[in-house]
């Protein structure tokens, strides 16, 4: 199977200020690979962008990726604020 995380990180740490924020949790249900993506709250305006429109072009290049088998990947783009480690 393919590497979901890693392509995610791949695509979004270039986009962030601090991708040693960032964080991909995986989660399997019935229907769905879940990948949970979480930023810096200060990052989450450049991944989101203007009207979704960077959220979606991720999206797009993820769910492109052919799975085996009846289940489809989703991506979870986290926006509520965390608690930061300062």
């Amino acid at each position: 199977m393919t590497d979901f995380k890693a392509l995610i990180l791949a695509i979004v740490s270039p986009l962030v200020e601090h991708p040693e924020a960032l964080v991909v949790t995986p989660q399997e249900t019935e229907r769905f690979y879940e990948y949970r993506l979480t930023v810096h709250p200060d990052d989450i305006g450049r991944v989101i962008g203007k009207q979704g429109r960077v959220a979606q072009a991720i999206r797009t290049i993820v769910y492109s990726v052919r799975v085996q088998g009846n289940k489809r990947v989703r991506l979870i783009i986290d926006d509520r604020p965390t608690k930061t480690l300062e």
